[in-house]
């Protein structure tokens, strides 16, 4: 049989339908719909124009505790593509009108770049918490339909879309900040999640972390230091065009060579085989996302295109930070004639003088 958009639905609807109605099925009932799912974008990426064994969605063990982590990632010749969240037949696939459990999720969710959110009958992909085109509803009921089961042919550019997702790179640095803050946000909730659920590779590290730099830490410290240490780190690796997508040991490694200090603490905090594995939502969209960063393309030969730099990035990631460390930027001008006055005054060896200073 020849596969077309129609036909490829019409197997997804007989075996949800098969699935949800089964006497023996367990769990919740958006556990009913990942092997269809996982069936269904195989299909679809075939008829986009990818090799089927190109695409790969690698499944979560559902975990009602954990919401910084979707259903599946999904992965484009080896590189990560983006993320898919499932939700029970009925829940829609607008997560803006989710309550509860759902709608925390969401507010950790829509961090990410790519993701693709279907209760199994709509579907709609968000980039960066915003909707990109439409929400796309099939024609009949997962649940009732079967065979008979329909698409718009509009899902096909949807999930077209998804698939060939690539970082856009920042075209400046107060761009590259919100996308770095947005990332970071994540990272440091996923770091707070799993410490709550007892990782021992994060809770071993935080209590190295309090040891050796910040005895009172508490965990939320912990992971808002650790969240932006390896963000920043990441960030000082690409200004120095330092690949990010060869390993992040490797990227350590090669930033050793002119900043020690900053890629020591990057290795201390990334190296551990079971924290990158732990932290593996956020970590590998912080090595998607960050890889396409072009600092000479952002910076147009600017020493001073970081002096907003942490302004800007605090403003998105946690603005009450922000406020709480004072963390504003004097403007270069009021500077300039700050220094210019100083050496003035330096210059002419009456700096004891209340008079130059024009302070009488």
């Amino acid at each position: 049989m020849t596969l077309t958009l129609q036909t490829a639905i019409a197997r997804y609807g007989a075996q949800t339908k098969a699935k949800l109605r089964n006497v023996a099925a367990s769990g919740e009932p958006e556990d009913q719909l990942r092997a269809p799912f996982e069936g269904l974008i195989e299909d679809l990426a075939e008829l986009c124009g990818f090799p089927r064994s190109a695409v790969a969605a690698v499944g979560e063990t559902p975990n009602a505790a954990i919401k910084a982590r979707p259903d599946y990632s999904i992965t484009v010749r080896d590189a990560l593509a983006g993320f898919v969240e499932i939700k029970a037949p009925g829940k829609g696939a607008d997560p803006r009108r989710f309550r509860g459990h759902d709608k925390e999720q969401w507010e950790k969710l829509q961090s990410l770049p790519n993701l693709l959110y279907t209760d199994g009958n709509q579907f709609s992909l968000w980039r960066s918490g915003e909707l990109a085109g439409s929400i796309l509803t099939l024609q009949g009921d997962v649940e009732t339909s079967g065979s008979v089961l329909a698409a718009p042919p509009e899902l096909l550019a949807l999930f077209d879309n998804f698939l060939r997702w690539e970082p856009i790179p920042p075209r400046n640095a107060q761009e590259l900040a919100n996308i770095a803050a947005r990332l970071c946000r994540f990272l440091r909730d996923e770091v707070t999640e799993q410490m709550a659920l007892g990782s021992p590779a994060l809770n071993a590290l935080a209590a190295d972390w309090r040891k050796l730099l910040f005895p009172d830490a508490s965990d939320k410290q912990f992971a808002d230091g650790y969240a932006q240490a390896v963000t920043f780190g990441l960030l000082m690796a690409r200004a120095r065009n330092i690949p990010l997508d060869t390993g992040l040991d490797q990227a350590a490694k090669q930033l050793g060579k002119t900043n020690s200090l900053i890629a020591a603490a990057l290795r201390l905090l990334t190296d551990d085989a079971n924290n990158q594995e732990t932290l593996k939502t956020s970590l590998g969209t912080h090595t998607r996302v960050l890889n396409a960063v072009n600092w000479e393309s952002i910076s147009r030969g600017k020493p001073d295109a970081w002096l907003y730099f942490y302004e800007d990035f605090l403003a998105e990631y946690d603005n009450d930070l922000r406020k709480l460390t004072g963390s504003y930027y004097t403007p270069p001008e009021v500077v300039n004639a700050m220094v210019r006055l100083v050496d003035d005054v330096l210059r002419a060896g009456r700096y004891g003088s209340d008079t130059k200073l024009g302070l009488a």
